[in-house]
């Protein structure tokens, strides 16, 4: 009889069977489970119930959320509430506390919780299986973001940089509320401090911070320090914005650290012309209109060469938002490691998230805005200078007009945020060109340090070159320390003047001066700014 059934080919079987193989690893890969430790959820639960002092050990580093089974996060949370009404942690009061709010039988009832303290004998290890739950949980945290972000990447709608600001933020969530920072006992502490002041023993210079370039401001604050928030405040056409740029050209080109400028006033370009202006000592007009003779063409480039080096980082994206900032800031620190933030200036940022949609009145949107950029300071431990504008109430005042706390606009949280408050000052600018002695006060700004969380308050005095667009410090040679208030006299006033001051000098007849003795002599009423318009 003829077998009619196709012959046996053994390579086609195990063809089949690797086939089936590879579906089965596939099916097992794509069901997997969550990462978890059932085991010591159920260890910690029971030690806490064992041991009425095992609580203290793990309550900063659990949450009910870290728990995988949820009944085991319904027996925590009632623990914490034992804890938190400051009863004790057994297992009748357990019983007790899940029966009052209706959750005993949904977690296993009285028996369940009878089991878990039965096999744990002590709480000897709770902290190191409390931390392993931990770990399972912010995996299972990282893979819900990664999920979230991934599903959301394939919509069409999503806008891809608020997208990449929220995931960066959720992991940072992830690392603020899981990571605890210990308290440290006193002699670990000195032990840190005494290191810290072993290493600034070697600074020769006394700078702890990141430097302004200005001597005396400098020796008042030790340079720009970390985490601070820094607020420049002044009228418009003061020179913020050359003090600033200044500041950060002698920090990058200096003393080579990473700066990011924020500009939402000015563009990348006019920015760079004003740094290009004070570098190379070419006036400012020259260098807007292009009108520069050959020499000065080679003078331009000869300079400009250390500019092009230093690590300066510019975005002058305009209406920049919070979040936009805070994604940008933290890739400019991953990637070039800046060392300091400059934001010019903070009432044209916007508090919302770029939707359009503000939050609240204007007061609140600053006062927002503020509190975030403190936060951006804390979370990349580097300062952050934010410029302000200040209030009018500045120009209906009498007097020299120096400006005041309480002349910072639009909120009072930005006075409460800041570490430092810096007021910029140029008399000239009100057409005071002489201060009540008779001397020349033309080109000389004074750095008001009017609030300072970790020092001193003092008044620093700079020369402002006008024409260059930067602050430089004052010659020591030439200008005696001024006095708050009003500048001190010279020994002989002529004799000191600066020669470029020479040809500017007016006649002593005509000008505004300093002093409200001598203001209220002349009957002469200084409330509206001189017609003369600002340099800048």
């Amino acid at each position: 009889m003829e077998n009619n059934r196709p012959a046996y080919n053994k390579k086609t079987l195990q063809d089949r069977i690797a086939n089936t193989a590879r579906e089965t690893s596939a099916v097992l890969n794509t069901a997997r489970k969550p990462p978890q430790a059932i085991e010591l959820e159920e260890a910690v639960l029971g030690a806490l119930m064992v041991e009425k002092d095992a609580l203290t050990t793990v309550i900063d580093i659990l949450q009910p959320e870290s728990f995988y089974v949820d009944k085991h996060a319904r027996i925590y949370e009632a623990i914490r509430a034992l804890f938190q009404k400051s009863e004790p942690v057994d297992i009748l009061t357990v019983i007790n506390q899940l029966r009052s709010t209706g959750e005993l039988e949904f977690v296993g009832g009285a028996s369940y919780i009878t089991k878990l303290t039965s096999t744990v004998h002590s709480a000897a290890n709770i902290e190191y299986h409390a931390r392993i739950v931990v770990e399972m949980a912010i995996k299972r945290e990282l893979i819900r973001i990664s999920g979230e972000t991934t599903r959301d990447a394939y919509e069409d709608t999503t806008d891809v940089f608020q997208l990449l600001d929220k995931t960066e933020q959720s992991f940072f969530q992830v690392s603020e509320m899981n990571i605890k920072k210990k308290v440290a006992d006193m002699r670990s502490v000195l032990a840190e401090a005494l290191e810290e002041l072993k290493s600034k023993k070697d600074n020769a210079d006394g700078l702890t911070g990141v430097p302004s370039g200005f001597t005396k401001l400098d020796r008042i604050t030790s340079g720009w320090q970390k985490s601070d928030l820094v607020i420049l405040a002044a009228r418009p056409g003061m020179g913020k914005t050359a003090f600033v740029v200044s500041a950060a050209r002698n920090a990058a080109a200096l003393f080579k650290k990473g700066v990011a400028i924020f500009s939402l006033e000015m563009s990348a370009v006019q920015l760079v012309n004003r740094l290009i202006s004070a570098e190379a000592e070419l006036e400012s007009e020259k260098i807007k209109k292009g009108n520069l003779a050959e020499h000065e063409w080679v003078q331009l480039h000869q300079r400009i060469t250390t500019l092009a080096e230093a690590p300066i980082f510019i975005d002058d994206t305009p209406a920049l938002s919070v979040l936009e900032l805070r994604a940008k800031c933290r890739r400019l620190k991953a990637q070039h490691d800046i060392q300091m933030i400059i934001i010019d200036y903070l009432q044209l940022m916007s508090g919302d998230n770029g939707s359009g949609k503000g939050g609240g009145n204007r007061e609140q949107e600053i006062a927002y805005i503020s509190r975030s950029l403190k936060n951006l300071a804390k979370e990349l431990n580097v300062p952050v200078i934010a410029l302000s504008q200040l209030s009018r109430a500045v120009e209906t005042r009498g007097g020299d007009k120096r400006p005041q706390l309480s002349d910072l606009r639009e909120s009072g949280s930005i006075e409460q945020d800041a570490d430092m408050v810096v007021f910029l000052y140029r008399p000239e600018y009100y057409g005071i060109t002489q201060d009540e002695s008779g001397n020349p006060v033309t080109g000389v700004g004074e750095v008001i340090i009017a609030k300072h969380r970790n020092g001193s308050l003092d008044s620093v005095y700079l020369r402002f070159e006008g024409k260059y667009t930067k602050f430089t410090d004052l010659e020591e040679d030439r200008f005696k320390a001024f006095s708050s208030g009003t500048f001190s006299a010279f020994p002989s006033a002529e004799a000191h003047v600066p020669r470029e001051f020479e040809a500017a000098a007016p006649n002593t007849q005509q000008v505004k001066t300093f002093g409200s003795k001598l203001n209220q002599k002349n009957n002469t009423d200084f409330s509206k700014p001189d017609d003369t318009p600002a340099p800048f």
